[in-house]
C-alpha cells in the first residue's frame, strides 16, 4: 500500500508547485514607499500575530502605527498554517483567546469585505483509551464553564458526523460544534486591510535590524531602509523573535525554537465531503484531519520532531524546506489507519514548514522585564490560528491600558528567565514539547528535558535518599521520598487521574510533619534584599506593599505588592533585618516578575539598593512539634514560643555554622522553623539536622506533603489561587492590609471602594463529602463549582487531607447580582464536578484548623510556593 502511494507521490511532486499548496498571496502594495520618520508603535512581523495587534490597537484608538514585514504579508509560517480554529485548550486564558478568535473570524469577512475562508465545521477529538476519554470529559467540564457548546459522543456518533473515519478502536470522543477552519493568510490580510483603513501604515520587504534603546526604554528601530523613532515596539517576528530580541543594545530574552511541521494535501475526493464536515483530532494517533478544497489536509505531531535553525537565522526561504517522507511515515501509517480511504487519493504535496515552540507549550506575550515598552507576541506552539485574534486583542489592551484585562500570567514573558534561553536547552526542550501537544497529560506530569539546571547544594544527598523530582522555574524540587524497597520505576511511570501510587508515601511524610519533625529543602524560593543608607527603603516599601512594614527589627510580615486595581502582583514575606534593611521571600516563579515590578516602581536616582540573593541561601524548612528540640540542641538556645515567638527572625549559629537566619514560620501552618543558610554551610547544617534529629524521628519530606498541609490550612498559592485580579478582601486577607493606618500604598483606593461596595467573588474551601478516595476520580484543579445547581466558579487548588481523611478543594465563588457574604456562602448547597460527575461539598470560609485556633491562622497564613 505504502509503495504504490509513494510512487504516486513522486510522480506528483515533479510538477506540483507551492501555488497549489497555499492560497495565492495578494500584496498590499507593489512599490516601496518611504518609511515615516517616527511612529507611536512599530510592529515587526506581518503574520497573523502582527496583523492582529495592529488591528486591535487601531480599534482601541491608536492609529500612529507602523507594521513592518521583511517579506510579504502573511507569507511566513502564517501562510502554511493548517487553518484549524479550535477552542480546546488546557489553560483558561488560551480558551478565552481561542473563543474570541473564533467569534472575530466569523464576522471578519463581513466587516472588511475580504474573504477569509471561514467555515464553522466543528471538531471531534477521538479517544482510543479510557484515560483519554477521562481527559476529554474533564475538558468538556472546563469548556462548558466558558459557555462553549460541547459534548461527549459515542463512536457511532463519530461515524455519523464524519463518514470516512474508522471508529473500530474508539471508546468515545468529544464534539465541539462551533470550532471552525479558515485561511490564515486571508485572515491576516483582512485584519491588515481593516487596520489600514484606520490609519495604520504597512511596509513590506523591510527588515528590522535591531531596536534602539535610551535609558532602558524603547526609542526607535533600525531597519535596512533607515531608522524610525517610536515609543513602543512589538516583536511578532515568529521564529525569528529570539534572534531579534538578542540583537538589541539591551538584549531581550524570548525563549522560542523552531521545529519542522509536516502535513499532507490531497487532490479532491471522488465524493466530496460537506463543507461542514468536522475537523478530526486523534491525539492517541498523533494526527489531525480536516476538509480542504474538496480534498483532505492531514498531519500530526510526531514523537521525534526535527528542530531547525538552532545555529541562527537560516537564509533559506521557508518554502524550500525539504520533504522527508521517511520521517513522516509513522504519521502516514496512523492517518491511513484512521481514514483508510486516503490510500485511494492522489497526494498533492507534503508540506514542511517551521513552527515555533516554547519551553512550556504556552505562547510568549507581554512587556519585557528589562526594556520598557518592548512587547512580544510569539511562540504559538502550532496554535497561531486559534490564538491569533485573542492574543492580539489581549496584547493591544495591555499596551493601551498599561495592564492586561485578564489573568495572562500563564503566558507572560516574565515567567521565564535568561536561564531558559540557552540554544541547547531550547533545542532539547522543544523536541519534548512538540510531542506533548498530543500526549495524554495526567495531573502532576513533569518535563524530562532541560533538567538539573538549577539545584540546591543538597541535590545529590537528597537524590541518594530516594527523592523524586519536579521542576519549577528551572529549579529541582523534591516531590516526595521513596522509602527503601519500593519499586522506583513503577512509581516514576505511574500516571493516573485516580488515586496515585505515591499516596501512602506522602501520607507518611505528612504524619511525620504533624507528629515528629521533617526537613523540606525550599531553596528555590525567590529571595531579595532591599536596603538604603537612610529611611528611603522603609518609605518606598510602605508604598509598594499593602501591609505595615514599620515593625520592630526581627519581625516577619506577610504581605504583597498590589496593582492599582488592588490585585496581587506578588505575595511574599518580608523580614526587617535592621532599621534600613529588609529580606523579602517570594514564590519561586516570581523571580523575574517581582524584580521587574520593584525596579519599575522604585524611585529613580535613589539610594535604594536591591539585590537578588536567591543563589546565596539554601532554605531548609524544619516542620513539626519536635523541630524546636532539634534546633535547640544544635544552637544551645531555647526555641520555645516563649523565647522565640511566631513570625520572628533571629540570626543564629547552627552546629558550626554562623549567620543562619532562623525564622519561626513553616509555610504550612504547622509549628517549626525555616532556616536561611549561606550556601557554603548548607551541607553541614543539613547533616547536623539529620544527625541530631534521629532521636526525634526526623525524615525528609517533599512538596506534595507541603501542598497537602497548606491546602488543608486554607493557604492560598500565588499563580494558582491568587493572581493580579484577586484582592486581599476576596481571599480573606483583610487583616494583612493597612487600610486604616493612614498609609498610602498602591491599590489602597481600589480596596477602600471594594470594602464599601462589597465583594463579588470569594475564596472558599470545599470538603468533598461523598467522594470515595480509592474508587472515584480525584479533583486536581479547574473543576466547576456549583451552588444550588448553578455554576458559580471553579477550583484553583486541591489535595487530599490526610488529617481530615477527605479531599479539600480551594476555589472562588462568583456572584453577579449581590455581594458575597458569609450568609451567602452558608445558604448554598455545593457540588464539585469531576469529569462530568458531581460530588457534594461542604463550603467553609475558615479551615478546619480554625477549630484549633483562628489566631494562629491569621499569624501564619502564608505565601504560595
Amino acid at each position: 500500500m505504502h509503495g504504490r502511494l509513494f510512487l504516486d507521490l513522486k510522480a506528483q511532486l515533479r510538477w506540483h508547485g507551492w501555488h497549489y499548496v497555499c492560497p495565492s498571496h495578494r500584496a498590499i502594495s507593489t512599490e516601496l514607499q518611504p518609511l515615516p520618520p517616527r511612529a507611536q508603535v512599530v510592529i515587526c512581523g506581518g503574520g497573523i500575530m502582527g496583523s492582529s495587534v495592529a488591528y486591535h490597537l487601531s480599534k482601541l484608538g491608536w492609529h500612529d502605527i507602523l507594521l513592518l514585514e521583511q517579506g510579504r504579508l502573511g507569507a511566513g509560517s502564517t501562510r502554511f498554517c493548517a487553518g484549524v480554529v479550535s477552542t480546546v485548550k488546557h489553560i483558561s486564558i488560551e480558551t478565552k483567546m481561542a473563543d474570541y478568535s473564533n467569534k472575530l473570524y466569523h464576522q471578519l469577512e463581513q466587516e472588511t469585505g475580504v474573504a477569509t475562508g471561514y467555515k464553522r465545521t466543528g471538531s471531534i477529538t477521538l479517544a482510543q483509551t479510557q484515560d483519554r476519554l477521562i481527559s476529554l470529559k474533564r475538558m468538556v467540564s472546563r469548556l462548558r464553564m466558558k459557555k462553549i457548546p460541547c459534548e461527549i459522543i459515542t463512536p457511532k456518533q463519530v461515524g455519523e458526523l464524519h463518514p470516512l473515519i474508522n471508529i473500530h478502536d474508539l471508546v468515545g470522543a468529544m464534539y465541539v460544534p462551533e470550532d471552525a477552519v479558515v485561511s490564515t493568510a486571508d485572515v491576516t490580510l483582512a485584519m491588515v486591510n481593516a487596520a489600514q483603513k484606520q490609519g495604520v501604515q504597512v511596509h513590506e520587504h523591510t527588515t528590522v535590524n535591531h531596536v534602539l534603546v535610551e535609558k532602558g526604554h524603547v526609542s526607535g528601530v533600525d531597519t535596512d531602509r533607515g531608522q524610525v523613532e517610536c515609543e513602543y515596539f512589538v516583536n511578532c517576528a515568529g521564529q525569528w523573535a529570539y534572534e531579534l530580541g538578542l540583537s538589541n543594545e539591551e538584549p531581550v530574552s524570548i525563549p522560542i525554537h523552531a521545529c519542522e511541521h509536516f502535513y499532507l494535501l490531497t487532490q479532491p475526493l471522488r465524493t466530496t465531503l460537506k463543507d461542514t464536515t468536522p475537523t478530526v483530532v486523534d491525539p492517541d494517533g498523533r494526527i489531525y484531519i480536516r476538509n480542504w478544497q474538496s480534498g483532505i489536509l492531514c498531519g500530526g505531531f510526531e514523537k521525534n520532531p526535527k528542530p531547525i535553525f538552532t545555529e541562527g537565522r537560516n537564509q533559506l526561504e521557508i518554502q524550500n524546506l525539504h520533504e522527508d517522507w521517511d520521517h513522516f511515515e509513522p504519521l502516514l501509517t496512523a492517518l491511513l489507519r484512521r481514514m483508510p480511504s486516503l490510500q485511494d487519493l492522489e497526494i498533492l504535496r507534503l508540506v514542511n514548514c517551521p513552527e515555533s515552540f516554547t519551553p512550556d507549550m504556552r505562547c510568549v506575550m507581554g512587556e519585557s522585564p528589562t526594556l520598557q515598552h518592548y512587547f512580544t507576541l510569539a511562540g504559538m506552539n502550532s496554535q497561531g490560528c486559534s490564538l491569533g485574534g485573542g492574543a492580539g486583542k489581549f496584547l493591544a489592551e495591555w499596551m493601551v491600558y498599561g495592564y492586561p484585562q485578564d489573568n495572562v500570567w500563564p503566558l507572560d514573558i516574565k515567567r521565564f528567565g535568561a536561564l531558559q534561553s540557552s540554544r541547547t536547552f531550547l533545542r532539547h526542550r522543544v523536541m519534548e514539547v512538540m510531542p506533548l501537544i498530543y500526549d495524554l497529560k495526567v495531573p502532576r506530569w513533569d518535563f524530562q528535558t532541560g533538567r538539573q539546571l538549577r539545584t540546591s547544594p543538597l541535590y545529590d544527598r537528597l537524590d541518594a535518599q530516594g527523592a523524586r523530582w519536579m521542576e519549577k522555574h528551572g529549579f529541582e524540587r523534591a516531590k516526595y521520598f521513596v522509602p527503601p524497597g519500593k519499586d522506583l520505576l513503577a512509581l516514576d511511570q505511574s500516571k493516573t487521574f485516580y488515586k496515585p501510587d505515591w499516596f501512602d508515601i506522602v501520607g507518611s511524610e505528612v504524619k511525620c510533619c504533624k507528629d515528629a519533625v521533617c526537613v523540606i529543602d525550599m531553596s528555590s524560593f525567590t529571595k531579595f534584599e532591599i536596603s538604603s543608607p537612610g529611611d528611603q527603603a522603609l518609605d518606598t516599601l510602605q508604598y509598594l506593599f499593602s501591609n505595615d512594614l514599620d515593625v520592630p527589627v526581627g519581625h516577619i510580615v506577610h504581605t504583597g505588592m498590589l496593582n492599582e486595581r488592588g490585585g496581587y502582583e506578588n505575595d511574599c514575606s518580608i523580614v526587617r533585618l535592621n532599621k534600613r534593611s529588609f529580606f523579602m521571600i517570594s514564590p519561586t516563579d516570581q523571580q523575574v516578575h517581582c524584580w521587574s515590578w520593584l525596579r519599575q516602581h522604585m524611585p529613580s536616582n535613589s539610594d535604594l539598593f536591591l539585590e537578588d540573593v536567591t543563589w546565596k541561601y539554601t532554605a531548609l524548612n524544619l516542620i513539626g512539634p519536635r523541630a524546636m528540640d532539634v534546633l535547640s540542641e544544635l544552637s544551645y538556645a531555647p526555641m520555645s514560643p516563649e523565647h522565640f515567638p511566631s513570625l520572628f527572625c533571629k540570626e543564629m549559629s547552627v552546629g558550626y555554622a554562623n549567620g543562619i537566619r532562623v525564622m519561626s514560620m513553616t509555610h504550612t501552618g504547622e509549628p517549626g522553623f525555616t532556616l536561611y543558610i549561606p550556601i557554603e554551610y548548607a551541607l553541614h547544617v543539613y547533616n547536623e539536622l539529620m544527625s541530631v534529629g534521629q532521636k526525634y524521628g526526623i525524615r525528609n519530606a517533599g512538596y506534595y506533603a507541603l501542598r497537602s498541609l497548606r491546602i488543608e490550612k486554607f493557604f492560598a498559592f500565588w499563580g494558582q489561587d491568587l493572581d493580579a485580579f484577586t484582592t486581599p478582601l476576596e481571599c480573606g486577607r483583610e487583616f494583612r492590609v493597612k487600610l486604616d493606618k493612614g498609609y498610602d500604598f498602591i491599590g489602597r483606593k481600589a480596596l477602600l471602594q471594594q470594602r464599601e461596595e462589597g465583594i463579588y467573588k470569594r475564596f472558599t474551601m470545599f470538603i468533598l463529602e461523598d467522594h470515595d478516595t480509592d474508587l472515584d476520580l480525584w479533583p486536581w484543579w479547574g473543576e466547576p463549582i456549583y451552588r444550588n445547581g448553578e455554576h458559580v466558579g471553579k477550583t484553583t487548588s486541591s489535595a487530599y487531607s490526610y488529617t481530615l481523611g477527605k479531599h479539600v478543594c480551594l476555589g472562588f465563588i462568583h456572584s453577579i447580582q449581590q455581594p458575597i457574604t458569609p450568609e451567602f456562602i452558608n445558604r448554598g448547597e455545593y457540588h464539585i464536578e469531576i469529569a462530568g460527575q458531581k460530588f457534594q461539598a461542604k463550603a467553609k470560609l475558615y479551615p478546619f484548623s480554625s477549630l484549633f485556633t483562628l489566631r494562629r491562622r491569621k499569624d501564619e497564613m502564608d505565601i504560595g510556593f
